[in-house]
C-alpha cells in the first residue's frame, strides 16, 4: 500500500493548495455530478447494487494488467486447500497414511487433513471454483459484496448521499489494487460480516424487522467463521446496545421486539452454531474445537494473547517448521510481551491500519474526529472503534485483515468526518467543500497512476501481501502446469537450503485428494525417510526441487546423486520418457 500512499502525497498537496487559494475551481461540474449521484443515492437498494457492481467491474477491467493471482503466502495455500475440499463435497479429508511427508504450515494432518482456518473464506473460494472455474472469482465476488454491504451499513447511520459516497470510496480502496481482491488470504468476507452487524443495529433500533435481524445474524455467522476473536470484540458493544434497546427502547413493544428481532436472530444464531459445530466436529472431532486450536496445539509454543505464557516444546519432523514455530514466532512473542515491545507492536499496528484502510487522502477528514465524537449519531461508532482497537492490540500478530470486521466502522467515521469538513471554511472561503470533493478524485487518480505503472510493466511493492506474482510463486505454478502435461503422475520432493527463512514461500502444499493429484508435493526426508514414500507411490516420476538454489533447480530424484545404491528407491539414470519440464527462471538438471 505504500505505493498508493506515495502517489497520493503529490495529489493531496495539489488539492490542499487549490483548496486554500481557489476553492471554487470546478464548482459547476461538481454540483452537476452531485445532483446525478444524489438521484441514485435516494434509491437505497439500487445504490447498494451499483456500488457492488462498480467494484466487481473495476477489478474485472484491470485483469489484463493485474491478472488472476498466483498463491504465495502460507495462508493462501491453506484457504485454497479448504476450497478444494469443499468443492469435492467434503468438510475435511481423511488423514493420509504418509502424512509426515506432507506436513506444512497452517494445515492440520490429524485427526483429519484440513485447513486450520474457519470455513467462510474457503467457502467463497469454493463457490468461485465450482461456479466460475477458478477460486479467484470467489474472492472477486466477496470484494463486491463487501463494498455493497459497506454502503448498506452506512445508509443505516448516515444520510443516503453520504452512504453512497462511502461505498464508492470503499470500492476504490479495496476492489482494485488490494490483496483482499487480488489474493486468496481473505478479509472481505469478515468485513462484510462486520458491515451487516453494524448496519442492522440502527435499523432494528428505529423499527425492528425480521429481515434486519436475519442480516445481523448472518453478519455474526460470517464473523465467527472468519475472524472469531476480532468478531467477538466488535460484537460485544453491539450486544450491549441491543440489550439496552430491549430494556429501554420505545420504538416497539417488548412483544414486538421478541417476535421481530430476538426470535429470528436466535434462530439464525442457533443454525450458525449447529453448522459451525458440525464443521468443527468433522475437522477436529469436537464441535467446540477449531482447526486453528489443533494446529496451534500441535506445532506452536508461542500463544496468541499477551496474558498467556509460552507452551511446552513440540515435536518437529522438519527443520523449516521448527524454525518458524520456535524461532520466528517465539522471538516475536517475547518481544510483544515486554512493555516496549507491546508499544512498538501497537504503533506498528496503527501504522498498518492507516496505510491499508486510509492512506493520506482519507486521513484528511479524520482530523475532525473530535467533532465526530460529539455527534450523537456516530458517538457509538467512535467508542466501538476505540474498544475494538484495544481488543485487537491484545493479539501478538498483526496483519491488515485481522482488523477486517471493523472496516465499515472505519469508513463510517471517515464519511462523518467528511460531512464536518464540507462546512469548514478558511478566510471565508469554502476550503473544506473543495477538499471533500477532491478526495474521491485523488483516490481515482492514484489508482490510475498505479494502473499505468502496471501497464508499463513496473513492479509494485505493497508490503508482504503485494498482490503481484512473486518469482517463486510463478515458478511453482509453472512447474505444476509443466508436470501436469507429463504422462502419469509426479512426486516432487522439496529440499530447502540452509539459509531458508521461515517466511520464505513454502512449496509443500497439496490438494484435497492427494493420491488423485497429478502432482504431489512432499518434503525431502533423506534416503531412508523418502523410501517409504517412494514405495507408496511406485508408479510416479520422482523429482527433486531445490528452491533456494540460484537459480532454483529441478532434477530427477537420483539415489546415486546422494551417494546411495542404484537400487535404492528413487534411483534414476535416465530422464523419464516424454517429460522434460521447461520452467523460466528454474534450471532443469537432466539425469545421467
Amino acid at each position: 500500500m505504500f505505493t498508493l500512499i506515495f502517489n497520493e502525497i503529490g495529489l493531496v498537496v495539489v488539492a490542499l493548495v487549490i483548496a486554500f487559494t481557489y476553492p471554487q475551481l470546478g464548482s459547476n461540474a461538481f454540483r452537476a455530478a452531485e445532483r446525478t449521484l444524489g438521484k441514485l443515492a435516494r434509491k437505497p437498494r439500487l445504490a447498494v447494487l451499483a456500488v457492488g457492481l462498480a467494484a466487481l467491474a473495476g477489478r474485472a477491467i484491470l485483469l489484463p494488467i493485474e491478472p488472476i493471482p498466483v498463491p504465495y503466502i502460507h495462508d493462501e495455500f491453506s484457504h485454497l486447500l479448504l476450497a478444494d475440499t469443499l468443492a469435492h463435497g467434503r468438510l475435511a479429508n481423511s488423514t493420509h497414511p504418509m502424512w509426515v511427508h506432507f506436513e506444512t504450515f497452517f494445515v492440520i494432518q490429524q485427526p483429519s487433513y484440513a485447513s486450520m482456518y474457519p470455513p467462510a473464506q474457503g467457502l467463497i473460494l469454493a463457490i468461485g471454483k465450482v461456479i466460475f472455474g477458478h477460486p479467484f472469482w470467489g474472492g472477486w465476488l466477496s470484494a463486491g459484496l463487501m463494498c455493497a454491504a459497506i454502503c448498506w451499513m452506512l445508509q443505516g447511520w448516515l444520510p443516503l448521499e453520504w452512504a453512497l459516497l462511502g461505498g464508492g470510496l470503499a470500492a476504490m480502496r479495496f476492489a482494485f489494487f488490494n490483496y483482499w481482491s487480488s489474493s486468496y488470504v481473505g478479509g472481505a468476507v469478515a468485513a462484510t460480516g462486520g458491515a451487516l452487524l453494524l448496519g442492522a443495529l440502527p435499523r432494528i433500533k428505529r423499527r425492528p424487522r425480521i429481515g434486519d435481524a436475519l442480516l445481523m445474524g448472518l453478519g455474526l455467522a460470517l464473523l465467527v467463521n472468519t475472524r472469531p476473536y476480532e468478531g467477538l470484540v466488535l460484537s460485544l458493544p453491539v450486544a450491549g446496545a441491543v440489550a439496552v434497546w430491549l430494556w429501554r427502547g420505545k420504538t416497539a413493544s417488548f412483544g414486538a421486539k421478541l417476535l421481530r428481532m430476538v426470535l429470528p436472530l436466535g434462530v439464525t444464531l442457533a443454525l450458525m452454531a449447529a453448522a459451525t459445530g458440525y464443521y468443527n466436529y468433522r475437522v477436529t472431532g469436537s464441535p467446540l474445537r477449531m482447526g486453528y486450536q489443533v494446529e496451534w496445539a500441535t506445532y506452536a509454543i508461542a500463544p496468541t494473547f499477551v496474558w498467556q505464557s509460552l507452551g511446552p516444546l513440540k515435536t518437529y519432523r522438519h527443520k523449516e517448521m521448527r524454525n518458524y514455530y520456535i524461532g520466528r514466532n517465539v522471538t516475536a512473542f517475547n518481544k510483544f510481551r515486554s512493555p516496549g515491545g507491546w508499544v512498538d507492536l501497537t504503533l506498528s499496528r496503527l501504522l498498518g491500519i492507516w496505510t491499508f484502510y486510509l492512506g493520506l487522502a482519507l486521513t484528511i477528514p479524520l482530523a475532525l474526529l473530535p467533532r465526530v465524537f460529539k455527534d450523537r449519531r456516530t458517538r457509538f461508532l467512535v467508542v466501538t472503534g476505540i474498544w475494538a482497537f484495544l481488543g485487537y492490540s491484545m493479539v501478538a500478530w498483526a496483519n491488515a485483515h485481522y482488523s477486517a470486521p471493523a472496516t465499515a466502522l472505519i469508513f463510517a467515521l471517515i464519511v462523518q468526518g467528511m460531512r464536518h469538513l464540507r462546512v469548514a471554511r478558511f478566510l471565508g472561503k469554502p476550503t473544506g467543500l473543495f477538499l471533500v470533493r477532491a478526495i474521491p478524485l485523488i483516490m481515482l487518480a492514484a489508482a490510475g497512476i498505479v494502473a499505468a505503472r502496471l501497464a508499463l510493466g513496473q513492479p509494485l511493492d505493497f508490503g508482504p501481501f503485494t498482490p503481484m506474482p512473486r518469482p517463486a510463486a510463478v515458478e511453482r505454478a509453472r512447474l505444476v502446469a509443466e508436470l501436469g502435461r507429463c504422462p502419469g503422475g509426479s512426486l516432487v520432493l522439496v529440499r530447502y537450503g540452509p539459509s531458508h527463512q521461515p517466511l520464505d514461500m513454502e512449496w509443500v502444499y497439496n490438494r484435497a485428494d492427494i493420491d488423485g493429484s497429478k502432482v504431489v508435493w512432499a518434503r525431502d526426508m533423506g534416503a531412508e525417510g523418502n523410501a517409504e514414500l517412494l514405495r507408496y507411490f511406485p508408479d510416479r516420476r520422482v523429482w527433486l526441487v531445490e528452491p533456494d538454489a540460484t537459480p532454483p533447480r529441478l532434477s530427477i530424484y537420483s539415489a546415486t546423486a546422494r551417494g546411495e545404491s542404484k537400487t535404492a528407491p528413487g534411483a534414476a539414470e535416465t530422464e523419464p520418457a516424454g517429460c522434460a519440464p521447461s520452467v523460466p527462471g528454474m534450471a532443469f538438471v537432466p539425469a545421467g
